[in-house]
């Protein structure tokens, strides 16, 4: 003989759309995507290569994460007393956030670009780093930092950035955020292609 309890049948009605809706509600932008490690002995190979082969720009990964593109890069620069014309950087769809290691230096950074001029489309950064975009003789109304050790800057996409002053050296990381996906994915593998007797694995 089999029971039906009213209640229960009734809270059990109930709960059907619930569970309907939790499925079709809010999914993961990236699929079953795994995470990505980059140990601290990679950097500084980056950092040891950057030196010795007078580098400025690096990328070290470039992963999908569902909806767009995110890169991570290591920059050197060493001193700097003044810029000469089109110094400015400008990307038309990454957006960057420095985070300094070591060093300082005064960075300046603006919308309105100064006298700008389409960077070529062959050139290694816009292929492989930071996509299209302008250089500039300045940026009229920009604002400076002076950015040391521990300090994060953001610099939007569209947003003129030029470093003004070096005291000796800046050490940063870069991360990158691209939601178009224009930029090439780099993982590990091409990483360590790039590195070469750089970076000896721990």
């Amino acid at each position: 003989m089999r029971v039906i309890v009213p209640g229960l049948a009734f809270l059990s009605l109930m709960a059907a759309p619930a569970l309907a809706q939790s499925d079709s509600g809010p999914q993961p932008t990236c699929t079953m995507c795994e995470g990505v490690y980059v140990p601290a002995a990679e950097i500084a190979a980056y950092s040891k290569k950057a030196v010795a082969e007078h580098r400025i720009d690096q990328q070290v990964r470039d992963i999908d994460i569902g909806k767009a593109h995110v890169a991570l890069g290591v920059e050197h620069r060493g001193k700097l007393d003044k810029n000469g014309p089109q110094a400015v950087a400008e990307h038309d769809q990454v957006s960057e956030v420095y985070h300094i290691i070591d060093g300082s230096a005064t960075l300046k950074v603006g919308p309105r670009l100064v006298n700008k001029k389409r960077r070529p489309a062959d050139e290694e950064t816009v292929r492989l780093y930071n996509g299209p975009g302008n250089n500039s003789d300045d940026i009229e109304g920009g604002v400076s930092y002076d950015l040391k050790p521990g300090d994060v800057i953001f610099i939007p996409a569209g947003t003129g950035h030029l470093f003004s002053h070096i005291d000796d050296h800046i050490d940063y990381i870069m991360v990158r955020i691209d939601p178009d996906k224009i930029t090439p994915l780099k993982d590990e593998a091409a990483s360590k292609v790039t590195l070469g007797d750089y970076y000896k694995k721990p």
